[in-house]
């Protein structure tokens, strides 16, 4: 494919994201911005999440995977699907009772002012360096197989597609960003049944053997029994049930969406559904990355990443139609994990530390300026980050992105059990050094698990590690009753 027709597709793409922009920003206030005016149809929401959920991690780093973990990720997904339900019968039910805008205010209402701006910082960390992860997976296939031919500087290839983010939420926020992940999961979802259907002909095999085949070359291993063993099933159960507690129910982009529902039990309704189509959705990944790798090994393929296994082959080796599905799918997931994080963190800036949601004498028109300027200020952020990923990343992005979550959302697990599930009062002041000091002891664990713990190596678990710490900590310097000011 050439560059020009890369390009073309994606300019394309874009306009019809400016299109659904326009019609679903008209007459857009605060409100509409943060909630979507409360109006957002339930199974709008849930088919949009896919897309969110997924973003282009999934969509790149999911099937090349497959050659190091085989199919064991399923078992982190088997472990989504409780987290789901935990998030739609004891959160939402919170959120919505409170009526919260941003789910971190909680903190203020059960733990205290240093509580809740310590969850809301560590939500801000976490969203801009996953969402800056993201981001640079999708750009920088962008770089190479267009931008690069032109001998366009990687920066201003960033700096295209932030701007583009920026002027398509500026205004209309989360209600513009419901529709808009209509289409992109669409067009992700027909790229990936496209995209392995194109793979089975190349291999000369019907979809309905295509199962068998994996299991005949060795790559359906989905349980690892080896406690040991960093994929051990357990592990990557319990693992994937809290990563899904804590990057959808703890995270205010993906809460935001459900708290725009009318009300909670059709965000309950959203949950559910959503949680269903995406264990099917996660199987259709890993068994593209399966017959990736069959057909990378049939025609002597090698890539210098495994994220690099599905533009190679979709875009060198398949036809430019295959291409051209391969790139609509790939920008349709890039959109969601971009538009819905810098929303989230501009609603969650803007309520938590700006206080926007308690300044009633502030006009719409000045309210509104303010948000301009944290939205731009969290792209530039964006813009630095994916930079600073381009010198440093060489691992699966999707390896990487587990691995910061369970450093910067172990605090949150920890802070959110410890006021769901105890009455005590915490030491309100000591939270912000729980926060920091929990993540640093959970590295130092991690790094020297084998030697301290006769060859045990910490995966995706390290984020109930780092939640228990904080929780016992939160424990270790609370009360049963108030302490005194004096």
């Amino acid at each position: 494919m050439t560059p020009i027709l890369i390009l073309g597709i994606f300019l394309v793409y874009t306009l019809v994201l400016f299109i659904i922009t326009y019609f679903t920003s008209r007459k857009a206030t605060s409100h509409s911005f943060f909630l979507g005016n409360k109006v957002s149809p339930w199974f709008v929401v849930a088919y949009g999440m896919i897309g969110a959920s997924l973003s282009g991690v999934t969509f790149m780093s999911v099937p090349g995977w497959v050659k190091d973990t085989q199919f064991s990720y399923m078992v982190v997904v088997f472990g989504y699907l409780f987290g789901y339900f935990v998030i739609a019968l004891v959160l939402l039910p919170l959120y919505y009772k409170l009526r919260l805008t941003s789910i971190y205010s909680y903190l203020e209402q059960r733990l205290g002012f240093w509580s809740y701006k310590t969850g809301a910082g560590f939500f801000i960390l976490s969203r801009t360096v996953g969402a800056s992860l993201r981001m640079f997976l999708v750009i920088n296939v962008l770089q190479v197989f267009v931008f690069d031919s032109w001998h366009v500087p990687f920066w201003v290839n960033v700096m295209i597609f932030i701007t583009l983010i920026i002027l398509y939420t500026l205004k209309g926020g989360i209600r513009t960003i419901i529709w808009t992940d209509t289409l992109q999961t669409t067009f992700m979802l027909l790229a990936v049944i496209l995209s392995i259907i194109y793979i089975s002909r190349e291999l000369g095999k019907p979809f309905s053997e295509l199962l068998p085949l994996v299991k005949e070359k060795g790559l359906f291993k989905m349980f690892f029994t080896d406690w040991h063993h960093e994929r051990f099933f357990l592990k990557q159960f319990f693992s994937g049930m809290f990563i899904t507690i804590t990057m959808t129910g703890l995270d205010q982009e993906m809460m935001q969406k459900n708290l725009s529902c009318k009300n909670i039990k059709e965000a309950q309704k959203n949950m559910f559904t959503f949680s269903g189509i995406l264990i099917f959705v996660n199987f259709l990944f890993l068994l593209l990355g399966a017959i990736l790798m069959i057909y990378a090994q049939k025609m002597n393929i090698t890539v210098s990443t495994t994220d690099a296994l599905f533009p190679t082959i979709a875009l060198n080796y398949l036809g430019p139609v295959a291409g051209i599905v391969f790139l609509i799918g790939l920008i349709s997931a890039a959109f969601p994990s971009a538009d819905g994080a810098l929303t989230s963190l501009t609603t969650s800036f803007s309520i938590d530390f700006m206080g926007l949601d308690k300044k009633p004498g502030i006009s719409e028109k000045i309210r509104t300026r303010m948000r301009y300027i944290v939205h731009i200020s969290i792209a530039i952020i964006f813009f630095v980050c994916i930079l600073i990923f381009r010198k440093v990343n060489n691992n699966a992005v999707i390896d990487n992105l587990f691995t910061i979550a369970g450093y910067t959302y172990g605090p949150l697990l920890g802070m959110f059990t410890f006021g769901l599930f105890t009455k005590r009062i915490a030491f309100d002041r000591a939270t912000p050094f729980i926060g920091v000091l929990s993540p640093v002891l959970c590295y130092f664990l991690s790094r020297y698990s084998v030697e301290l713990f006769n060859g045990y190596k910490f995966g995706f678990e390290l984020l109930l590690l780092n939640g228990f710490l904080t929780f016992v900590s939160l424990w270790a310097f609370s009360s049963k009753k108030p302490v005194s000011k004096e």
